[in-house]
C-alpha cells in the first residue's frame, strides 16, 4: 500500500501545477481514509504546515508535500491538542521530518513525522548524454522544471553559469545539473592580490590583501589584508573573496 501510494505521488507530481495539487489532495485522502483518526488528525496538521513552511521558504515555486507514516509501535496518549514544528532552523527540503507534540492533553508526548517535500521550478538539464570531462556549451543544456529539492546540491537554474565548465561525472538526457556535476573552479592562486568584500546590514565595504590559499570555489580560502590580519571567506570570482561574517 505505502509503496503504491509512493508511485502515485511521483505521477502527480509529473503533472501541470493544478492537476498535480488535485491529484496530490486526491491521494493524500485516500491515504488518510486508511489511518486511525488520531493519526489521521496529525497528518492532515503536518501536510498543511508542512506545505506552508515550504512554500514560505520558496515562495513562487510549485510545492508538492507527502506525508509518511508514524512508527506504528508507537501508542500515543489521548490529546486535545497538537502542534506541529521545526527543529531549529531546519528548512523543509527533500527527504526531511516534522515534529508534533501534545501541547493540551494528560500526558505530554513529542513524535516527529517523515515528510518529502519537492519544490519545483525550471533549470537546467542536459540536452543530451554527457561524458565526464565535457566543457559544457550552450547546446549541450536545455530547460525543464524539475524537483529542485531532490539533491542536497544546488540545481543551475541559469544555464549560462554552466558554459565553459567541465562536468566531473557524466550524466543522461534530461537529467538536472547541479553544482556537484561541476568541477568547482579555482578564482585565484596562493600569493595572488585579491579584493576583499564584506556585506552585512546596511554596509558594504572592499578592500585588498594576499591570498595565502587557493581559491576553490565551494572552499574557504584564507587571505592577509594590508594591516597583516588573516581573514577567511569564500572565493566567489576571479581574485575575490567575499568574507564571513
Amino acid at each position: 500500500m505505502h509503496r503504491h501510494r509512493q508511485l502515485g505521488f511521483r505521477a502527480c507530481a509529473a503533472l501541470g501545477a493544478r492537476a498535480a495539487w488535485l491529484c496530490a489532495a486526491s491521494l493524500f485522502g485516500q491515504a488518510m481514509a486508511a489511518l486511525p483518526a488520531a493519526e489521521t488528525v496529525i497528518a492532515t496538521q503536518v501536510q498543511q504546515f508542512a506545505l506552508d513552511a515550504a512554500q514560505h521558504q520558496a515562495p513562487g515555486r510549485r510545492v508538492v508535500v507527502q506525508v509518511g507514516a508514524l512508527d506504528p509501535r508507537l501508542r500515543l496518549a489521548p490529546c486535545e491538542r497538537t502542534q506541529p514544528y521545526l527543529a531549529g532552523t531546519q528548512r523543509l527540503w527533500g527527504r526531511s521530518r516534522v515534529g508534533v507534540r501534545c501541547v493540551q492533553g494528560a500526558s505530554a508526548w513529542n513524535v516527529f513525522l517523515p515528510v518529502s517535500v519537492k519544490v519545483f521550478g525550471i533549470a537546467a538539464v542536459a540536452a543530451a548524454p554527457l561524458q565526464a570531462g565535457t566543457v559544457l556549451a550552450a547546446t549541450d543544456l536545455s530547460q525543464a522544471e524539475v524537483d529542485l529539492a531532490e539533491n542536497v546540491s544546488n540545481a543551475l537554474t541559469d544555464p549560462a553559469h554552466a558554459i565553459g565548465r567541465t562536468l566531473l561525472r557524466a550524466i543522461v538526457a534530461g537529467q538536472t545539473l547541479r553544482e556537484s556535476h561541476l568541477r568547482p573552479r579555482v578564482w585565484f592562486a596562493a600569493g595572488d592580490e585579491v579584493r576583499l568584500v564584506a556585506r552585512g546590514n546596511g554596509f558594504h565595504a572592499v578592500s585588498t590583501g594576499q591570498a595565502l590559499t587557493l581559491g576553490i570555489e565551494g572552499q574557504l580560502a584564507r587571505a592577509r589584508t594590508d594591516s597583516g590580519r588573516v581573514v577567511v571567506g569564500s572565493p566567489v570570482g576571479r581574485r575575490e573573496i567575499e568574507l564571513t561574517q
